[in-house]
């Protein structure tokens, strides 16, 4: 974040009647006489024609009208600003200063905005985004520096969703900068490079094979680009064991090949909320256990995390077939502004995921804007954390995958509620939300504590989730081999690699005592996870959990 302070030289007279005029900001005090400045001057009451007639005689030129704080915005020089100070009519006059909300408070949610503090951006990583492709837009000039197109139609983003996506790791906010706009809709690792791998067409329909293709380009091209980290937001339903599905070898190969694999965990999570209260719906190649898995939160607007909570459609664990225990972090990914294609289907299909022009631009045109949009989903949280990734390896550049990983879980943020709900107002449905390890895994991605944390998982060991068991007597352990990075003991006690400050935290994820999130204790009862034919056991049914396009969510959650 930058302000805009500058401190040059006046004739020492000016100076000091400038120093002694109340009326004008700290950062406009002392300029050069001649330097031009953008300046906001309210006045005690709403000016009009006679006021503004006034400033263009001292060369002041009107930019926007600005009642609202009883104002205008004028560019003029710093003397004529000195002069309008004497207006009796003017209560105060201020620089025009820059405004970040990047992300609709989401990047400074999760620490994002602390980056510049270590001076990281992700310069020299390459990210490789497999998706409906990169549209051309002015945000993300110069950032994609190779691309291929594996389905058999248009080259260009027709679906809007890869844009989007690649907006939010890496967007520059060229198109909300500027006198004209009062918020600037940016991504998080503005300095990495794209490799624009489309494998969705304009409906954001795909395959496994074209998926796998694309993975294999990205192995191919991991040191002509330095690719670095896959960003999958996207997904289908589980069909089998992770050990023989396809796309989930890909991943593997991926992640072996020393790319950080960040994938969706699927929007699923208010599936059968009378019976398994969406447990067991995380979508392939989600279910993996060597891959990021991200779910979603809900940042509620605001910069602080203590009044956030689970998106309900978030998708939970753990996985069918294999119960590993996923998803590994969650992100913000409700109501996130990023990039959108100019040709966007996704827009003229729902229209309620435009941006209105003056939400972020003085302006009194109330119609969409046509360079951003607005998207709900663990689509959209699973670039914030691969964003992240580009961090630490800008910064750790020969961390392993399973480094990263461990790393962006143990500094997650655990500080979370233990129960909420959300009722969709047009079906008048309750979601009840528990925060257990199924619902929101290691935490809540920390980007700032990551950076500043200097812990490091031995290069041998791995970091793939685990899987849980049923025991005789019906206790529910880890399985978990030798030399990983969660250790032999369980994750919430102390004896672990990480010492005493354990991956999962403790008590507030449910996961000792009785209170279990398989206990009696819990908020619906125990026959959900673990019941004999829900998820736990033998007749497990992945039919309906579809992840079109990873995760495009029509339900915006507020």
């Amino acid at each position: 974040m930058k302000f805009f302070f500058v401190c040059l030289t006046l004739t020492l007279t000016a100076t000091i009647a400038w120093a002694g005029n109340e009326k004008l900001a700290q950062e406009l005090r002392g300029r050069d006489a001649g330097e031009t400045v953008d300046v906001i001057v309210q006045y005690h009451q709403t000016p009009g024609a006679a006021q503004r007639q006034r400033v263009a005689g001292k060369g002041g030129q009107l930019r926007h009208q600005l009642s609202v704080v009883k104002g205008n915005h004028y560019r003029m020089t710093a003397a004529a600003a000195q002069e309008l100070a004497e207006d009796p009519e003017v209560a105060f006059i201020s620089p025009d200063r820059p405004v970040f909300a990047h992300l609709d408070q989401a990047d400074v949610t999760i620490g994002a905005n602390l980056a510049a503090s270590y001076n990281v951006n992700g310069a020299g990583v390459g990210i490789a985004i497999i998706d409906s492709g990169i549209g051309d837009v002015d945000d993300l000039n110069g950032r994609v520096v190779y691309s291929h197109n594996f389905t058999s139609g248009a080259s260009q983003d027709n679906f809007g969703h890869g844009t989007h996506v690649a907006g939010i790791i890496a967007g520059s906010g060229q198109s909300s900068t500027g006198s004209d706009y009062y918020r600037t809709i940016k991504g998080i690792a503005n300095g990495v490079k794209l490799i624009d791998l489309k494998v969705l067409d304009d409906n954001g329909s795909g395959s496994d094979s074209l998926v796998i293709q694309a993975i294999q380009q990205a192995i191919a091209l991991k040191n002509t680009y330095n690719i670095k980290v896959i960003n999958l937001s996207l997904g289908r339903p589980v069909a089998g064991s992770y050990k023989q599905d396809p796309l989930c070898q890909a991943v593997e190969a991926a992640w072996n090949s020393g790319i950080v694999v960040v994938v969706a965990a699927g929007n699923y999570g208010r599936t059968n909320p009378t019976t398994t209260y969406g447990y067991g719906t995380i979508t392939a190649p989600g279910n993996d256990p060597y891959v990021i898995t991200v779910g979603a939160m809900k940042d509620m607007g605001t910069p602080g995390k203590i009044d956030d909570m689970i998106a309900t459609y978030s998708s939970k664990g753990p996985t069918l077939y294999d119960m590993v225990a996923k998803p590994d972090l969650v992100a913000p990914g409700n109501l996130i502004a990023s990039n959108r294609s100019q040709s966007s289907n996704l827009v003229n299909q729902y229209p309620l995921v435009g941006i209105p022009m003056n939400a972020y631009k003085i302006t009194y045109n109330t119609g969409n804007s046509t360079d951003y949009m607005q998207l709900s989903g663990t689509s959209m949280a699973t670039p914030m954390v691969s964003a992240a990734a580009a961090l630490i390896l800008q910064q750790h550049p020969t961390m392993t995958p399973d480094q990263v990983k461990a790393r962006l879980m143990k500094t997650s943020s655990k500080s979370f509620p233990k129960t909420s709900s959300y009722t969709d107002p047009a079906t008048g449905i309750v979601y009840q939300s528990q925060y257990d390890i199924f619902t929101v895994g290691a935490g809540y991605l920390d980007i700032g504590s990551a950076l500043f944390n200097n812990d490091l998982a031995p290069a041998s060991y791995s970091a793939a989730s685990p899987a849980l068991q049923v025991n005789a007597g019906g206790t529910i352990s880890f399985v978990n081999g030798q030399n990983v990075v969660w250790g032999s003991n369980v994750v919430w006690g102390s004896n672990v690699v990480w010492g005493s400050n354990v991956v999962w935290g403790s008590s507030n994820l449910f996961l000792s005592a009785a209170n279990v999130v398989w206990g009696s204790n819990v908020v619906w009862g125990s026959n959900v996870v673990w019941g004999s034919n829900v998820v736990w056991g033998s007749n497990v049914n992945s039919a309906g959990i579809a992840d079109k396009a990873g995760s495009i969510l029509t339900v915006m959650e507020q």
